[in-house]
């Protein structure tokens, strides 16, 4: 197009030098380098801003797919509970009853552990690892410290060998060797069905552990079984490659209290308004899974689905499961995957969040996977999008509205841009094309595209959360950020100040002003248009007035540095000379700041959301 003005130009008027200025003048003028100022800037500060909500991006892509998400799988202990572990209750299985020992609530210090429960508890202290860091390993062996005697200490103790848990056999055993002890010691824990199974219990004993452990689970307890080998094979007798041959008796039940995060249940419900619904994925029993759930303000109405049935389901049947289920309990890290495929496969927008090394496919697989930043391993780190510098689901919520906010500045700022471009190139031609004194050369194109804009851009990156930020449905992914109706807005925007300048600068010209002063009276007016511009465009759905009051320090920097540089372009001879501006007479610079001014309502009104 440039090319073609000056060719077009120089024949027809024979002034190559002139077709030269005009020519590089609409050439800068059309050219929307802000664009990758937007798309490069806004998301780096976007990413430093998360940081403040103590969520790091790694992937700028991220940023854009949260405003997106329609779904966040997450999981239950330490992201929606504390992951702080204590025994609250005890359950011995005698015969074809279950006898219950309150550990929590009635002060243990006050009420001593009955013997019969000496066992179930030491079994559960030599189940776990003798210098514990897991928080529900630390709480058996609290309360083995407090209400254990001496009869029960295990100081020499060697641990000989062990089965951890498997997708196979949800529950881990150690075998012990105490001094002077033939025959070792063997004790395990784990989930109670994997128990059941382990000790092969009875039909009518196995309905009386699944009852117990139904019952501790229904009010959010995170519930694990005991078992103990009552005939070990000698000491140096080759250790099978599972427990399963090994003589187990059913010991009892533990049950663990983990609360729920007070913040859950408000950021679960900001979800739900935002249009997100928030799935929990838990290895946890069904039943605690549901109880959790229903504290979190979670969707429960599907049921629960277990690694099991994910297992079992075709990808159909699975998809179609994935999209009415909320709750999903006893899922291993390799089901997450195939949670992940189906929900996809239904067109969700997925988060979900992982710590171990087997979560990496699902967090590799969802369009944003969260990794804990505390408890989570590199393999984890390295295959997500966002790591959480706090293993709290209050944390992702904050990034969701984050992203939203990030996305909405970004498509303001592009508004922006598609806007104050149709003056600059329309001022910057149609003089040529009409035969009037040109308007615009390239140092005034300068003065614009390389100062003012990009001030006035930042504002749009400082912005504050739209009220409705969390109050509407998800981003459709299939929508680009730059959609039609952004381009017709910013096009429509653009035309409507073009409009304006256009009748200002023939009435004055009209009105027989000199070139130089009506140059310096357009260009005001000009300035002013694009503050004008900002201002609308601050908000998708705020008027003008109110804008005013919300605050964005970087506004007022933008429009005290545009009206200092207009300031000096206009009064300072140097720079006058440089602009080619004339001394507006004083009527004329008031004519330019009203119809700057009148155009600020009539914007209001073409701004909408895109």
């Amino acid at each position: 197009a440039s090319v073609l003005f000056v060719l077009i130009f120089g024949l027809t008027r024979g002034d190559w030098l002139a077709a030269l200025l005009g020519g590089v003048t609409l050439a800068m003028s059309l050219l929307p380098e802000e664009f990758s100022l937007i798309l490069t800037v806004f998301m780096a500060m976007g990413a430093w801003r998360l940081s403040h909500e103590r969520v790091l991006a790694r992937r700028p892509a991220a940023i854009e797919a949260l405003g997106a998400a329609t779904v966040l799988c997450t999981d239950k202990t330490g992201t929606l509970t504390w992951n702080r572990m204590a025994v609250t209750d005890l359950a011995v299985l005698q015969g074809l009853s279950m006898r219950t020992w309150p550990a929590g609530g009635g002060a243990p210090q006050d009420i001593p552990l009955p013997e019969a429960f000496h066992g179930l508890l030491e079994a559960a202290v030599l189940a776990s690892h003798p210098e514990p860091f897991d928080p529900m390993e630390r709480a058996f062996h609290a309360l083995g410290q407090e209400q254990l005697d001496a009869a029960h200490d295990h100081d020499g103790w060697e641990l000989v060998h062990a089965w951890g848990l498997t997708p196979e056999l949800l529950a881990m055993s150690h075998v012990w060797q105490a001094p002077g002890q033939e025959t070792p010691t063997i004790s395990a824990k784990g989930a109670p069905e994997a128990i059941a199974l382990l000790c092969r219990l009875s039909d009518e004993q196995a309905s009386v552990w699944r009852r117990a452990a139904l019952e501790l689970t229904s009010s959010g307890k995170r519930v694990l079984a005991v078992a103990r080998v009552m005939a070990p094979p000698a000491t140096g007798s080759t250790w099978p490659a599972t427990p399963h041959g090994l003589d187990f008796r059913a010991l009892g039940l533990v049950a663990l209290a983990d609360p729920l995060r007070p913040e859950v249940p408000a950021a679960v419900a900001e979800c739900r308004r935002a249009g997100v619904r928030v799935a929990m994925v838990t290895g946890d029993h069904p039943g605690t899974a549901l109880s959790i759930a229903t504290q979190a303000g979670i969707d429960t109405s599907g049921g629960v689905l277990t690694g099991a049935d994910i297992e079992a389901l075709d990808e159909a049947a699975l998809r179609e499961r994935a999209l009415r289920t909320s709750v999903f309990a006893r899922v291993m890290p390799q089901q997450k995957l195939k949670l992940v495929q189906a929900l996809k496969a239904g067109g969700e927008v997925v988060a979900m969040t992982g710590d171990g090394v087997n979560d990496a496919p699902a967090l590799k697989a969802a369009h944003i996977g969260i990794a804990m930043g505390r408890r989570g391993t590199d393999v984890a780190r390295e295959a997500s999008s966002l790591v959480l510098m706090e293993d709290d689901f209050g944390a992702i919520v904050k990034g969701l509205r984050m992203g939203r906010r990030i996305l909405d500045n970004v498509r303001k700022g592009m508004v922006f841009v598609l806007a104050v471009h149709v003056p600059i190139a329309g001022l910057a031609l149609l003089p040529l094309l009409l035969g009037w004194p040109p308007l615009l050369t390239p140092v005034h194109i300068a003065f614009l595209e390389l100062v003012i804009n990009p001030v006035c851009a930042i504002v749009f990156e400082a912005e504050g959360d739209e009220d409705d930020v969390m109050a509407r449905p998800p981003r459709d992914p299939a929508v680009p950020i730059v959609s039609p109706e952004l381009v017709r807005m910013g096009l429509g925007q653009g035309a409507l100040v073009l409009a304006a300048l256009g009748a200002l600068y023939a009435g004055l010209a009209l009105s027989g002003l000199p070139t130089d002063p009506l140059r310096a009276v357009v260009f005001t007016a000009m300035v002013i248009a694009v503050a004008s511009l900002v201002l609308v465009n601050r908000s998708f759905s705020a008027r003008p007035a109110a804008l005013l009051r919300r605050p964005n320090p970087a506004l007022w920097m933008a429009l005290a540095t545009t009206g200092g540089l207009l300031a000096l372009t206009l009064w300072a001879q140097p720079l006058r000379t440089l602009f080619r501006f004339g001394v507006p007479p004083g009527g004329s610079v008031l004519i330019a700041v009203a119809t700057g001014l009148v155009l600020l309502p009539l914007l209001a009104m073409t701004t909408r959301r895109p």
